[in-house]
């Protein structure tokens, strides 16, 4: 494939390619170049001590990053490899520091997806690889949004459609005495904990001890128009007032059907969490370019299948409005 050759040059250039994985676009640079992946962080407006996922071809490349690698990881692997989980692990002291952000610990992952796997495979090393948009804003699960986001920042961006799974990877830090969930994805605590027969718990927001890992700021996935979740009562209230208002609304719901109020774009999502998760940020993109003064989101179930999504949104809301 012509395009992979391409993009594997580019990188062996210390260029910046952008390709897919099963849950976002990644902006990928050879892992082992110091300078290439500075250049992420410039492309990104990152901050320096945010540390970026390094993707594998497979697991026999664990050992060439991480040291004190415990039997659970290659468990998990086993079991969820290729696919979202990322694995926190103590660094390989060959592995540059920029990549962990100063931090002696890396996150990994092997990502389920036919481009990003002909990739990885043909540059048979570790591609450090954020999602590629601007630093703390919605992540791109096309590539027609990492062109609209980032421009010509980028050499090359390897178009593999819509990305499947739509939302970040569950990270777990084996660094500890005990596996910890520190960003919760579509993978769930209760998938791997049957896997690995114990629990998995989540670390505290305010756990220090916890390694820095990606998506974990109180703000993160944001559009550029302020965004609140709401009950699906409190927006029928809003939907109500905006009869008689000139503000234009954006809804993002999961029950109801749209009011035909003029000044309210109205985005209906399907009430399955794989789906609703697949669709988030295409969604939410769509309602950020609405031209509308705020964007409304309906509060999602708690249940389990839903938490990666509402500590999504609940970022999202945080980090919403902010200038760049």
């Amino acid at each position: 494939m012509a395009s992979i050759a391409k993009a594997v040059a580019l990188l062996r250039a210390g260029e910046l390619v952008a390709f897919p994985t099963e849950t976002v676009y990644g902006l990928g640079a050879d892992a082992r170049n110091p300078a290439a992946v500075g250049k992420i962080f410039s492309a990104k407006g990152r901050p320096a001590d945010h540390p970026v996922i390094v993707h594998l071809p497979d697991v026999s490349h664990l050992e060439r990053w991480a040291i004190n690698i415990p039997n659970i990881a290659y468990r998990i692997a086993a079991a969820f490899w290729p696919g979202p989980v990322t694995l926190i692990l103590q660094r390989h002291r060959d592995v540059p520091a920029i990549v962990s952000g100063g931090q002696t610990s890396i996150g990994l992952r092997v990502p389920n997806h036919p481009v990003a796997l002909s990739l990885l495979r043909a540059f048979n090393n570790g591609i450090a690889a954020p999602s590629a948009n601007r630093f703390g804003r919605i992540s791109p699960t096309t590539a027609q949004h990492v062109r609209d986001e980032l421009g010509d920042a980028v050499q090359l961006i390897l178009d593999g459609g819509a990305c499947e799974v739509g939302i970040e990877s569950t990270i777990v830090d084996l660094t500890g005495e005990r596996p910890q969930i520190l960003r919760p994805g579509m993978i769930s605590a209760e998938a791997i904990a049957s896997v690995l027969g114990e629990s998995v718990a989540a670390a505290s927001t305010t756990d220090k001890k916890s390694p820095r890992v990606s998506g974990s700021l109180e703000a993160h996935y944001a559009p550029r128009t302020p965004l609140q979740l709401c009950s699906a009562a409190a927006i029928a209230e809003q939907m109500r007032v905006a009869k008689t208002s000139d503000e234009r609304i954006a809804v993002l719901a999961i029950s109801g059907e749209s009011p035909q109020i003029n000044n309210v774009v109205w985005q209906t999502a399907v009430p399955d969490a794989t789906t609703f998760a697949h669709d988030l940020y295409a969604n939410l993109r769509k309602l950020d370019a609405s031209n509308c003064a705020r964007i409304v989101v309906q509060q999602v179930p708690t249940d389990d299948a839903w938490r990666a999504i509402a500590d999504r949104l609940q970022r999202a809301a945080v980090g919403s409005g902010e200038s760049h």
